[in-house]
């Protein structure tokens, strides 16, 4: 992606300002707030068939897998444990199986901004705060920060790069040690913390956020029937919302650095 070594005092940097950019009607994502006095957009989350891991911020494996074919334990090369499992990084957001964009799936919201006219770097910490309902009791939503390339000669169809993703389990939205299932449709906040980056979004290109309630196998799919974790014996769909108006300011909040 063109980048460069930059030496910084702290991290993270003071001069980096908290900029939100808000869900919007027609999925578009700008600074402007929303006017509307009731907007939301709805999917259907089935977990038997869950948007499938297409690279991410995956870090580590344990060692000492055994090597097929050999009798004692031994190393497996960290790219190689991987590789069985999803790929490590950055990739185009596209189903392995189908070659499908996944933002085309019909659970995946997406909310773009308008090309940039300017490069914007993004360098931090990063938050997402969602108003969600649901018809379960319990379901997830899963969010991606995605670098949009426009097409070009290399990429006829463009690049969905994902930057950083993140998953919120909802019965947790109170309190991690203290699980509290959801009333039908009633509406919730969720704030949920990302992993930091440091990416410039270059000129003409767009700044997405994909909300599936779906990422495996990076994340275990949510049942959806709100049974105690691990221990579940069925599962069921769920019509999930994310709410986006004057009064439900959905949003991801992004580090933005001012140019120099």
């Amino acid at each position: 992606r063109g980048g460069s070594w930059r030496t910084e005092q702290a991290f993270p940097l003071a001069r980096a300002t908290a900029t939100a950019f808000y869900l919007g009607l027609d999925g578009t994502l700008a600074s402007d707030l929303p006017r509307q006095r009731s907007a939301s957009t709805t999917f259907r989350y089935d977990p038997s068939y869950p948007v499938p891991t297409v690279g991410g911020n995956i870090s580590s494996l344990a060692d000492g897998l055994r090597i097929p074919g050999e009798p004692v334990p031994g190393v497996i090369p960290y790219e190689e444990r991987w590789r069985s499992v999803v790929s490590i990084g950055g990739q185009d957001q596209r189903d392995p199986v189908n070659g499908l964009p996944l933002a085309t799936r019909a659970d995946v919201l997406v909310f773009q901004s308008a090309p940039l006219a300017e490069p914007c770097e993004v360098t931090g910490p990063l938050t997402a705060t969602l108003y969600i309902s649901s018809s379960a009791p319990d379901t997830d939503f899963t969010i991606k920060l995605i670098d949009v390339y426009p097409p070009s000669p290399d990429y006829p169809n463009g690049y969905a790069l994902n930057i950083s993703d993140s998953i919120f389990r909802c019965r947790y939205r109170n309190d991690p040690a203290a699980p509290e299932l959801m009333q039908p449709d009633e509406v919730y906040e969720l704030t949920i913390p990302m992993y930091g980056t440091s990416a410039v979004f270059g000129r003409g290109r767009g700044i997405r956020l994909d909300i599936p309630s779906s990422n495996v196998p990076r994340f275990d799919p949510n049942p959806n029937t709100g049974e105690p974790i691990g221990r579940q014996h069925r599962a069921q769909p769920a019509v999930n919302s994310v709410h986006h108006d004057a009064t439900h300011l959905s949003r991801i909040t992004l580090p933005v650095v001012p140019r120099a």
